[in-house]
């Protein structure tokens, strides 16, 4: 599902998905990276049953954000040094 929805992002949003130079067209397909990492930090505090459950309802989320036509802004500036700390 997730492979699917990213591919329809990349074939039509990649096309017209930039609004204007701070904008995106649905969620970009980087921030889903950053979102299941965030996940994945859960793993000790949950059993691997809720983890299982919290990641497929996560991918399907993610999955819908990325072909739906909301506008994003683009993690850029100050938002790559608060990432990558």
């Amino acid at each position: 599902m997730i492979a699917a929805a990213s591919a329809i992002r990349l074939s039509y949003f990649n096309v017209f998905g930039l609004v204007d130079d701070s904008t995106y067209m649905g969620l970009a397909l980087d921030n889903n990276v950053i979102i299941i990492a965030v996940v994945f930090l859960r793993e000790g505090f949950v059993s691997q049953t809720v983890l299982s459950a919290i990641l497929y309802t996560t991918l399907m989320i993610l999955a819908a954000f990325n072909v739906a036509p909301i506008r994003t802004p683009k993690l850029a500036g100050r938002w790559f040094y608060v990432l990558t700390v």
